[in-house]
């Protein structure tokens, strides 16, 4: 062959379309778009889910967009959805259910009636639910009646208000 490459000619004078190399780095289409779907899932993220599945950063965003609007895609993506709400047993109900107690939740359920802060294992499920956080400091301080412990707990509670619009939205009252 002495080193010239050959190219196979079709019938108009034009050169054939090269053949997959089986050799090459690159991923099939087809696979792309199973990886992306799979990235896609783990957080919602369309660019992130195209770079992941081998689209290049700069172009990752139209790639996303234009892989979700790919029939088969939004197909993949719908079945896989549908299984995993149905392995892990989630319905509207359950989401309705946790939306309401978020959104009607009582702080003061938070409390002892002698105004001390409950242990959070002394907490209902309905009122555990509503804290989104809990910090607790300890300070121990020197006194006169010897060494004092305190405990300061800071409780971050659930946006009541973001929970009673989405319950409003879905009863279509606004």
């Amino acid at each position: 062959m002495g080193g010239k490459r050959r190219q196979s000619v079709v019938a108009k004078g034009r050169p054939a379309r090269p053949q997959a190399c089986t050799a090459c780095s690159r991923t099939p289409s087809h696979e792309r778009r199973k990886l992306f779907v799979a990235e896609y899932l783990t957080d919602l993220n369309a660019t992130r889910a195209a770079i992941a599945a081998g689209y290049s950063s700069k172009t990752a965003g139209q790639q996303g967009s234009r892989l979700l609007k790919n029939v088969k895609v939004v197909a993949e993506i719908a079945a896989k959805t549908k299984a995993r709400t149905s392995r892990l047993e989630i319905r509207a109900d359950n989401v309705l259910q946790e939306l309401a107690k978020l959104a009607f939740f009582d702080p003061r359920k938070l409390f002892n009636p002698d105004g001390t802060a409950k242990q959070i294992t002394e907490l209902d499920d309905d009122t555990a639910a509503g804290v989104a956080g809990l910090d607790v400091h300890e300070i121990m301080r020197d006194g006169a009646g010897g060494c004092t412990r305190i405990l300061i707990k800071k409780y971050k509670l659930v946006d009541k208000g973001q929970n009673v619009e989405r319950l409003g939205k879905h009863l279509g009252l606004f």
